[in-house]
C-alpha cells in the first residue's frame, strides 16, 4: 500500500520532525512509505499535482495552525481527482476539535488524535491487511476518530509510549541540507502554562540517556550545523541536561550548534558553569518569560521567579559565549500597555542576544480557551487565533506593540545595529519608547511595508536621529562602525565622509612590511596585498565610537579601527576590531 506522509512546513528552512517519526515507527512498511515536504509559500496547484503523480493510496498530512488554511483547501482538490485515496490528518490543530472537524470536512476519512506513531502503524497494518492485523477493525485502534458511514466514531485516547523505543527518525540527512535538524530527548511538560499545549501533557518521559548520546553522535559525525531540540522544558531533569551538556561539550565538533528551550530559574549553579566552559557558539537558550508581572504570571497558571530569571541570565552572559533568546507574549490577562512596557523594559535589561515579541494565541485545547471570555481576549477566528484585544489591551495598544516587535526584529534581533541602538537608547524615556518612537517614525513617514536595503535602514536611523541631536556628524561615525562590523562594503553610504584624506595612512598600513604586520598580523612572504584588502577593512574616526555609545555623548578620541572579516566574533558574525591610536594616526 503507497503511503505519502505530507508536511506543510511555514519556512523552506525548516524540516518536520513528526513525519520522520511515523516513517521510523510503521518500519516494516517503510519501503512504500515516502515522506514529501512542501512550505506554505508554494501553490496550492504545485503541491496538488505533486501528490497526485506519485498515485498514493493513503495521504496522511501533519496539521498544525501555519498550514491549516492551506489543508483545508488542498483536501477539497485531493479527493476530487483521487476519490479513491485514504485521507487522513494528525497533529496539534485537528486533534482537539476532531468530531466537528471531520463533520465540516466530508472529504478527510479520519484523525489521527495525539501522539500517533502507534497509531499510524496500526492503520497501515489495518489497510496493508498484514498477519497480525488481519481481523482486525478500525474500531480496534486506539486514538482515531473516522467516519463510518454517517457515523463519526471515536476509539478513544490511546496510553503513552516509551519514548525509548521509538526509533530514531533520521537515518540519512540527505534531504536536509540547508535545514533547521529538530531532535527530541524528552516528551511533556511539567508546568501548567494555561495557553500552551504542552500542558495537556504533563508525563515527563526521558528518552534513554546512552540511546540520546548515541543518536547526538549522528549528528556530530555529520558536522550539521544546527540541531534543535523541540523538548518543551529541556532542563526540568538536572541529571538528564547535565548529561546531554557534557556530552556534546565532549564530542564538540567545533561547528555543530544546539539549541534548548529552558527555564531559566531552574539552573543550577553546576549548570551555569558547564555552559559557562563550553565554546562559543556551541549552545544557544531560548528562554520563555512571557511576562514580569506578577498577577499575569498567577492568571496563567505558570510559576516562575523573575528575579532568579534575571540572575542566571547574567551569569550565562557573563562569559558571551552562550547565544540566549528571551520571549515575551503580548495578550495576557492583567497586562495592559503600561504593564507590558515594563516587562519589556525588564527584560531588554537582561541584554538578550534576540528578544522575541509575541501575541498570544489562543489555540485549541489549552486551558485559556475556557478563560477567554472571562478575561475578555478576543481573538482570530482562523489560524493562529491570535489575540485582537482583551479587558486590558485594546486593538490599538496590540498594534502599536506590532510596530515595536517589527522594530526589534529589525534593529536589535539582526545584531547589526548594536552599537548604533546602543547610543540611541541614551535618548528615549526607556527602551520601550525608543522602538515605539522608531515605528512611528517608520508609520509617519510611509516606511512600514517597503522591502529596504540593509544601508537604507541605517539612513532611516539618521533621519530619525537629526532632531533629537544638537550634532550628527558623531552619529554618523558609529553607524558607519556598525556597517562596517558585519561586512565590507562594496560602496559607501551616502552620509560616510569621503576617504581621501586618510588614503595616504591606510595605504601605508597595507603595504609597509613592518606595518602590515603589527597592525594585521600579515607576513607578506605569505599573505598577497590583495588578499589582505578582501579579508580587512580599515577606518578612521574621529570619536571613541564603542565609548561614544556606552556612555550616550560624544568622546572624541581620533582613532583607526581595523575590521578582521577573517575572525569573526561566533556569537553575532560581526567582524573582530583593532584599535590603532599610536603615531600612525597624527
Amino acid at each position: 500500500m503507497k503511503t505519502l506522509l505530507v508536511a506543510i512546513n511555514s519556512k523552506y528552512i525548516h524540516s518536520n520532525l513528526a513525519v520522520r517519526y511515523l516513517k521510523s515507527y510503521a518500519s516494516p512498511h517503510k519501503d512504500n512509505i515516502k515522506i514529501l515536504e512542501y512550505t506554505i509559500n508554494q501553490q496550492v496547484d504545485d503541491i496538488l499535482h505533486s501528490i497526485y503523480m506519485e498515485k498514493p493510496d493513503l495521504i496522511a498530512i501533519s496539521t498544525y495552525i501555519w498550514n491549516v488554511d492551506l489543508v483545508n483547501i488542498l483536501i477539497r482538490e485531493l479527493r476530487k481527482v483521487m476519490p479513491n485515496t485514504k485521507i487522513w490528518l494528525g497533529g496539534p490543530e485537528v486533534s482537539y476539535n476532531s468530531k466537528d472537524y471531520l463533520l465540516n470536512h466530508e472529504e478527510v476519512d479520519g484523525i489521527m488524535v495525539g501522539e500517533g506513531e502507534e497509531t499510524f502503524k496500526e492503520l497501515l497494518d489495518y489497510y496493508s491487511r498484514t498477519k497480525d492485523a488481519s481481523n482486525r477493525s478500525l474500531e480496534e485502534i486506539r486514538g482515531l476518530v473516522f467516519r463510518s458511514g454517517q457515523e463519526i466514531i471515536q476509539t478513544g485516547p490511546r496510553p503513552i509510549l516509551d519514548f525509548s523505543k521509538v526509533p530514531f527518525p533520521y537515518d540519512s540527512l540527505d534531504d536536509l541540507e540547508n535545514k533547521i535538524i529538530y531532535y527530541e530527548s524528552s516528551r511533556g511538560c511539567p508546568f501548567s502554562c494555561s495557553y500552551c499545549l504542552s500542558s495537556v501533557d504533563k508525563t515527563i518521559r526521558l528518552r534513554d540517556i546512552e540511546l540520546v548520546k548515541e543518536e547526538l553522535n549522528f549528528f556530530i559525525a555529520r558536522k550539521v550545523k544546527q540541531v534543535k531540540f523541540v523538548d518543551r522544558t529541556f532542563n526540568c531533569n538536572r541529571k538528564h541536561t547535565r548529561e546531554v551538556w557534557k556530552h556534546i561539550m565532549d564530542n564538540d565538533n567545533g561547528i555543530t550548534n544546539f539549541h534548548f528551550e529552558v527555564a531559566a530559574d531552574l539552573l543550577s549553579d553546576e549548570e551555569i558553569n558547564l555552559l559557562n566552559s563550553m565554546r562559543s557558539g556551541l549552545v544557544q537558550l531560548e528562554i520563555g518569560v512571557q511576562s514580569t508581572n506578577p498577577e499575569t504570571i498567577k492568571a496563567i497558571s505558570r510559576k516562575t521567579n523573575f528575579d532568579k530569571i534575571s540572575e542566571n541570565v547574567r551569569r550565562v552572559r557573563e562569559n558571551r559565549n552562550v547565544h540566549q533568546h528571551l520571549d515575551l507574549i503580548a495578550g495576557l490577562p492583567h497586562e495592559d500597555l503600561e504593564s507590558f512596557k515594563n516587562s519589556f523594559n525588564e527584560v531588554y535589561g537582561l541584554r538578550p542576544d534576540q528578544l522575541q515579541l509575541g501575541f498570544l494565541k489562543v489555540l485549541k485545547g489549552t486551558p485559556i480557551v475556557m478563560d477567554a471570555k472571562e478575561f475578555g481576549i478576543v481573538h482570530r477566528d482562523i489560524a493562529p487565533y491570535e489575540v485582537l484585544f482583551t479587558n486590558w489591551l485594546s486593538f490599538d495598544d496590540v498594534l502599536t506593540l506590532k510596530l515595536v516587535e517589527e522594530m526589534v526584529e529589525v534593529y536589535y534581533n539582526s545584531s547589526q545595529f548594536g552599537t548604533s541602538i546602543k547610543f540611541m537608547e541614551h535618548y528615549f524615556d526607556s527602551y520601550f519608547d525608543l522602538y515605539r518612537e522608531l515605528g512611528e517614525h517608520y508609520k509617519d513617514k510611509g516606511l512600514l511595508d517597503i522591502k529596504h536595503t540593509r544601508i537604507r535602514r541605517y539612513e532611516i536611523l539618521l533621519d530619525f536621529m537629526e532632531p533629537k541631536l544638537s550634532s550628527i556628524d558623531g552619529f554618523k561615525e558609529i553607524l558607519i562602525y556598525d556597517l562596517y562590523l558585519r561586512e565590507k562594503l562594496k560602496s559607501r553610504p551616502s552620509f560616510a565622509v569621503d576617504e581621501d584624506e586618510n588614503r595616504d595612512i591606510y595605504r601605508r598600513i597595507y603595504s609597509e612590511d613592518e606595518l602590515r604586520k603589527k597592525y594585521l598580523g600579515i607576513d607578506k612572504a605569505i599573505d598577497s596585498l590583495g588578499k589582505a584588502k578582501r579579508y580587512f577593512h580599515i577606518e578612521k574616526f574621529k570619536v571613541d565610537v564603542v565609548r561614544s555609545a556606552k556612555e550616550g555623548k560624544y568622546i572624541y578620541d581620533p582613532q583607526l579601527i581595523v575590521f578582521n572579516y577573517k575572525d569573526r566574533d561566533p556569537m553575532n558574525n560581526n567582524a573582530n576590531t583593532k584599535i590603532i591610536k599610536d603615531e600612525i594616526i597624527d
